[in-house]
């Protein structure tokens, strides 16, 4: 189940990164075209930039979510069969890979959301 909540929290916060850094990578490059026809093939990009006050705070509950669901598993232990426990510890370390990732992706579409505007 902590799984599915570090990979839907990397989905979810993959949105932030669509919505305002994606945009603002391809106009610096100088790729506006792109962008553009990038905004026609996927209309549903435009709503996520005018809706980011919404988004934004909705992914920040499902990663704090899955934060504490992480900081709550964490001194379970795993089972007593070795194979099992392996994948057990895998998992647990897979899973706090994809939630700093997802961390990581939040705060760069945070970023270039909201704080990027006041360096330009």
């Amino acid at each position: 189940m902590k799984f599915f909540f570090s990979f839907f929290s990397l989905i979810s916060a993959s949105s932030t990164l669509v919505c305002c850094f994606l945009p603002a990578l391809l106009v610096t490059l100088g790729a506006g075209g792109v962008m553009a026809s990038l905004y026609a093939l996927v209309p549903e990009i435009i709503w996520i930039s005018q809706n980011k006050n919404i988004i934004f705070p909705i992914v920040a509950f499902i990663l704090f979510l899955n934060g504490y669901i992480l900081w709550k598993k964490r001194r379970i232990p795993c089972p007593n069969d070795s194979r099992k426990a392996e994948i057990c510890s895998q998992y647990r370390k897979f899973s706090l890979i994809l939630y700093f990732l997802s961390l990581i992706i939040f705060g760069v579409g945070f970023f270039f959301a909201y704080s990027a505007t006041l360096f330009i």
